[in-house]
């Protein structure tokens, strides 16, 4: 049985990993990335990408199959990362015309990750 460091630690690796591979398929379907784990008062902004007019903050679910990674998106997560981009956007006069918006990228061992535009709802 795994101790609970060991279990932090197989989460924090697979985490990592997970957002290494959003951003290489964010790179192939034509998104800049801006940063990567980004810490703002408001908590952490996993990946900020550009993509048009559009300022996306990328929440990454990396889990053992899709469905608990899908179950990992919290509607409460939402609040925090547009105070997050507010944030950003006030320190930053070049993302001042950008429209924000939060997506999710979720990862699973086999499968092609999936990224879900707008994963909270309207903003």
């Amino acid at each position: 049985m795994s101790t609970r460091q060991e279990r932090g630690q197989t989460a924090y690796r697979r985490g990592r990993f997970g957002e290494g591979v959003a951003v290489l398929w964010l790179g192939l379907k034509g998104y800049r990335l801006l940063g990567r784990n980004l810490r703002t008062p408001f908590g952490e902004i996993d990946l900020l990408a550009r993509r048009g007019r559009w300022l996306i903050a990328v929440e990454v679910k990396a889990r053992g199959d899709m469905a608990t990674a899908r179950a990992a998106i919290h509607p409460s997560q939402r609040d925090r990362l547009l105070r997050a981009l507010a944030w950003l956007v006030s320190r930053r006069p070049d993302f001042k015309d950008l429209q924000p918006r939060c997506d999710a990228l979720l990862i699973a061992p086999g499968q092609w990750p999936r990224h879900v535009l707008n994963a909270f709802g309207d903003e």
